[in-house]
């Protein structure tokens, strides 16, 4: 996990995207245990209050789990709902606006695909 103090984007929000992505790449899988808030704030030194607002919003979007006097862990299904608000994400943030830009350009939807698999051919 990295954090960036510096960054205008929340802490405890850090937190959570930072685990989001350490599910996505299986770091922590589904049904296993995560590292505890005490763990995750010594570790960073992070204020526990905020690495559990970050693990609280995780909670709220049922991708983990809180099991009194165990600790958290990893729902099943977790990836897949990861991956999915990704993807909203994604659309709204990146392609709308992209091919809201194209269209202003003059640009129909055959070059907007056209450019797209140059982009992935070019990988």
């Amino acid at each position: 996990m990295n954090f960036d103090f510096e960054s205008s984007i929340p802490l405890y929000k850090q937190v959570s995207d930072q685990i989001k992505a350490s599910i996505l790449t299986d770091i922590f899988k589904e049904g296993e245990q995560i590292p505890s808030t005490t763990e995750i704030s010594k570790m960073f030194s992070i204020n526990p209050a905020t690495v559990l607002k970050g693990m609280n919003l995780l909670v709220s979007k049922n991708i983990i789990e809180k099991r009194r006097g165990i600790g958290m862990f990893v729902l099943p299904d977790a990836k897949k709902k990861i991956s999915e608000e990704g993807r909203g994400f994604f659309f709204e943030s990146r392609i709308s606006p992209m091919v809201q830009e194209a269209k202003s350009l003059g640009m129909d939807k055959k070059n907007i695909m056209d450019l797209i698999e140059r982009a992935f051919d070019n990988e």
